[in-house]
């Protein structure tokens, strides 16, 4: 990797806000916690994620998103990313929201917003009934399915549609589908519940199936599945018969996994591949295979220029530990240094006006006027493999740091 000596030097202001005490916290992404927790499970789960080599999938499906991460274990028995996470908005929330539509048509949509507003005891008995009923929903389910409604939801909506509830049922051509029963129960036929269900499973099957075609992703074999919706049966049936020749593993209290990995996380270091380009904008000496020719300009000394380059520190896809630097060295050219942090989607970007770069920050230090800009040489570190990306400049000749922190999740 070259390195140039000059760089943009401008004015800004830096503010950073107070935190936690960040001696005594580390973040952990959700699947990679939950990756190290399934190893210290039953013996054949410790089987399957064993071996140097081994390559694996963790689904993190919780409430609102399906979090998914690829690991390999590395001879030193820590783990390593292969892949950049992925995921979309495939969780238990997406059909907690199609409950709920179902629920408006059948009872109004003035009654369902009444019951959230004017009895919410109520409208959460409602939710957590369901939040337990779906996770037992199964494909084998061949019965209606029931659930809890309350008394209160039958009395709202005859309220405000003027209809007696059994007689609404019928006029929306249900049929014996949907029936009411002692008044405070809903029974649902399983083939209206597996609709609540299907679309943001079926975007998770695709998903995993594209994942599965890329050529480093042949040699995964397991998918670890958890997360509170991951406790599904329905779910678990999908997966299994939608991707047969991948072994699925759920563990116990599947929904607690995270929680517990991350207490564990500490002590499993691991590493991460990069969902993006970082680097720095600087001036590049000029050279004609890269660089445009009317970017050029000419410094005080007759050295040709670039202005606006993307200096990059560590690239997309790339597979970085916990806690790696690279630091790259510059001369300044004033004594108000100022260094604007960028990231890109891009592997090889060029110049920081490039579509899809984006400024993160700017790392401002002042240097002292008694010493030559020539002796003020000054080193730019980024460091990586957390949750944070953390970028500091030190003088060489008098010590002095400056630190700027950056949220690597955003």
């Amino acid at each position: 990797m070259l390195h140039f000596p000059k760089h943009i030097c401008c004015q800004c202001h830096l503010n950073i806000q107070a935190g936690l005490d960040e001696t005594r916290v580390t973040l952990a992404l959700e699947p990679e916690a939950a990756s190290i927790w399934c190893e210290t499970l039953d013996v054949d789960t410790r089987a399957a994620l064993a071996g140097t080599g081994t390559q694996y999938i963790v689904i993190d499906l919780g409430g609102g998103t399906a979090d998914i991460s690829i690991h390999e274990k590395k001879r030193d028995g820590t783990l390593k990313e292969i892949h950049q996470p992925s995921g979309g908005p495939w969780g238990g929330i997406y059909v907690d929201a199609n409950y709920l539509k179902f629920l408006e048509h059948i009872f109004g949509e003035k009654a369902i917003s009444a019951l959230k507003t004017e009895e919410m005891a109520d409208y959460f008995d409602v939710i957590r009934e369901f939040e337990t009923k779906k996770r037992t929903y199964s494909k084998q389910t061949k019965g209606k399915f029931t659930f809890k409604i309350s008394a209160t939801t039958r009395r709202l909506s005859e309220k405000f549609t003027r209809q007696n509830l059994e007689n609404r049922i019928c006029s929306l051509g249900y049929g014996d589908s949907v029936i009411v029963k002692g008044g405070d129960k809903l029974r649902v036929e399983p083939d209206i519940v597996r609709t609540w269900f299907d679309g943001p499973i079926n975007n998770l099957v695709g998903h995993l199936k594209n994942l599965f075609t890329e050529p480093k992703l042949r040699a995964v074999q397991t998918v670890v599945l958890v997360g509170g919706f991951g406790e599904s049966t329905y779910v678990q049936e999908r997966l299994r018969d939608e991707i047969p020749d991948k072994r699925l593993i759920v563990p116990a209290e599947a929904g607690l996994t995270v929680l517990k990995g991350a207490v564990r996380f500490g002590h499993n270091p691991t590493s991460r591949v990069m969902k993006y380009t970082y680097g720095a904008m600087v001036n590049m000496i000029y050279n004609e295979k890269i660089h445009r020719e009317d970017k050029i300009y000419v410094d005080e000394d007759g050295d040709l220029l670039v202005p606006e380059c993307f200096d990059v520190f560590v690239r997309v896809n790339e597979d970085v530990p916990i806690d790696h630097q690279s630091t790259h060295r510059y001369i300044p050219l004033a004594y108000t240094v100022c260094t604007p942090i960028y990231r890109t989607t891009a592997e090889y970007p060029v110049y920081v006006t490039e579509p899809g770069c984006e400024l993160l920050g700017k790392l401002v230090i002042e240097l002292p006027r008694e010493i030559p800009l020539s002796e003020l040489g000054n080193d730019t570190t980024f460091m990586f493999g957390g949750t944070e990306l953390v970028v500091k400049k030190r003088v060489r000749k008098t010590g002095k740091e400056q630190i700027l922190k950056l949220n690597c999740l955003k």
